[in-house]
């Protein structure tokens, strides 16, 4: 008797530990913030900060070794903003965790730094995986409280508070929160002739093909966005949608959402301007993307991404 992902168990007890930017296990210790916290963090012996240039996090580097953390005396010569640090939390040993944004240019960096996106880290593995999910916890909140130096309201100067998660406004006190941006990626299923949907933007690098996505809008459950997306992008109609795993994903600070949907129908009418290529794959194709894809100049996502996630814990499910 065959049965169905979306009536069976998951094949892995929690997948979403399995993605990139998730293996953060900082004690955020969030009810204990307050307007001292950083003061007493940085005053700690042994407090390590990560240092952001613009959206780039810096690295020591002495041509073997790649270093995140600094020392609170390392970073002068960086020009660290100290008003703007951020605290991520602590360790099991109890040493915390900040993130400081720094003054010097990108461009203008020594040749003992190196500066790296979120995408650069994970891609080229230049830091372990619990340090990458510090980094993504870290580089959101730098962001958004970069982006939100000015009231909304009143365009007066807003001040960081409890550690870089709030923000009040120096004039009218308008209150503002960390914001995290979700967003529904899926995995179109048709059980019936046991294919998958899949799609390449124009970015996308030579012969890579994803799973679907599309950002959650205001008003809308995730399982009516998935369908939305789905339909508006490829012409698929779905059914029942099953949720699988989620991915922080600190570019700028989304979260990804991923799911199954089942396919409701099977002719293929693709959004022109999203997506130059979308198409059923058997399971034997997207075997041959995951774990040969010079064979067939076709690849998947990278090891890691939730959409590679995805794909594989469909063709390793348990039927």
């Amino acid at each position: 008797m065959s049965h169905s992902l979306f009536d069976s168990d998951v094949p892995h007890p929690e997948p979403s530990n399995l993605t990139a930017f998730a293996a953060n296990d900082l004690n955020r210790d969030s009810e204990h913030r307050d307007e001292h916290s950083v003061e007493k963090a940085l005053a700690r012996d042994g407090t390590h900060i990560f240092a952001f240039a613009r959206d780039r996090l810096v690295l020591k580097h002495d041509g073997q070794v790649l270093d995140p953390l600094f020392a609170r005396y390392e970073l002068q010569e960086l020009q660290p903003d100290w008003d703007e640090t951020v605290l991520l939390g602590y360790r099991k040993s109890g040493e915390p965790r900040l993130a400081v944004p720094v003054g010097i240019d990108v461009d203008d960096l020594a040749s003992h730094y190196k500066p790296a996106d979120g995408r650069t880290l994970f891609r080229e593995m230049l830091i372990d995986e619990v340090l990458l999910g510090e980094f993504a916890q870290a580089a959101s909140l730098i962001r958004w409280n970069g982006d939100n130096r000015f009231c909304g309201r009143c365009g007066s100067a807003m001040e960081i508070h409890i550690g870089g998660y709030k923000r009040v406004c120096a004039a009218c006190e308008h209150m503002i929160f960390p914001r995290t941006d979700p967003v529904v990626i899926m995995l179109t299923v048709d059980e019936s002739r046991d294919l998958c949907l899949l799609g390449r933007s124009p970015h996308f690098a030579p012969g890579m093909y994803s799973c679907l996505a599309g950002f959650l809008e205001p008003g809308e459950t995730i399982e009516n966005a998935v369908r939305r997306e789905t339909l508006e992008e490829s012409g698929i109609r779905t059914g029942r949608i099953r949720y699988h795993a989620s991915q922080p994903w600190p570019m700028p600070h989304s979260l990804m959402i991923g799911c199954y949907a089942e396919a409701k129908s099977t002719e293929i009418t693709r959004d022109e301007t999203e997506l130059e290529d979308c198409r059923w794959f058997t399971r034997e194709e997207t075997i041959e993307m995951l774990e040969r894809p010079s064979a067939t100049g076709k690849a998947s996502p990278p090891k890691g991404a939730i959409a590679h996630r995805l794909m594989r814990d469909w063709v390793e499910w348990k039927r």
